[in-house]
């Protein structure tokens, strides 16, 4: 149950035109007043990360958890200023990653309870480098308790997998082991305590776990 993962997680919101429609006329409330013009990102840290088979417990008090099935692109040396054009060059493998997240209604402001409880981020075997031209294609499947809760593909991208390595390194350098995540969907189906979590996809590795409930 140890992550595959001893670099840093990090992820983006808002990297997919579902989430965008989701949040509609909200997009274009203050703040920000419109879509994000760079990455917005998050980092899930090391107390987060968990390998399948995990028992994730939630803080006190909650109850559920929404389930971001993503794909994490596992990083193969230092990457800094990279070209789209090679920037898959720097992706040594990809895996399935489970982003959990306490529900919350606003992205303005820092999800750290929300998004950084421990067990917090699940991450499944990681699978070839060679998957990595093929995540458009992709469809993952979240099922809870056997039932089929969500199923999604990664061709509405607003940056595929090239573009976000390029848009990133631009401004950070990302570190051999790290691992960035290609995005989650806005409003992603809820997990309750006592339930258990499948997600998988051709090709890839599945990663399971459970949730429970504090009981301190």
């Amino acid at each position: 149950m140890t992550s595959p993962i001893n670099g840093t997680v990090y992820g983006v919101i808002l990297n997919d035109a579902a989430s965008l429609a989701r949040l509609g006329d909200a997009l274009e409330a203050a703040p920000y007043k419109g879509a994000p013009k760079a990455p917005a990102l998050y980092i899930k840290p090391a107390n987060t990360l968990v390998g399948s088979g995990a028992v994730v417990t939630l803080p006190a008090g909650a109850v559920a958890v929404e389930v971001g099935a993503t794909i994490g692109l596992v990083i193969g040396h230092p990457a800094a200023r990279l070209a789209p054009e090679t920037a898959l060059d720097a992706v040594a493998g990809i895996a399935l990653v489970a982003d959990l997240s306490l529900p919350h209604t606003s992205y303005y402001r820092p999800a750290i309870r929300e998004k950084c409880f421990d067990g917090a981020c699940p991450v499944g075997a990681v699978s070839s480098a060679a998957l990595v031209r093929l995540i458009g294609t992709l469809e993952i499947t979240t099922e809870i308790d056997g039932v089929v809760a969500e199923t999604r593909r990664f061709d509405d991208l607003l940056r595929d997998p090239a573009r976000l390595l390029a848009d990133v390194s631009a401004f950070m350098t990302l570190s051999r082991g790290d691992m960035l995540l290609v995005g989650v969907r806005y409003l992603a189906p809820q997990a309750k305590v006592g339930s258990h979590v499948r997600i998988s996809a051709p090709g890839l590795v599945p990663v399971e776990f459970s949730i429970a409930g504090d009981r301190s």
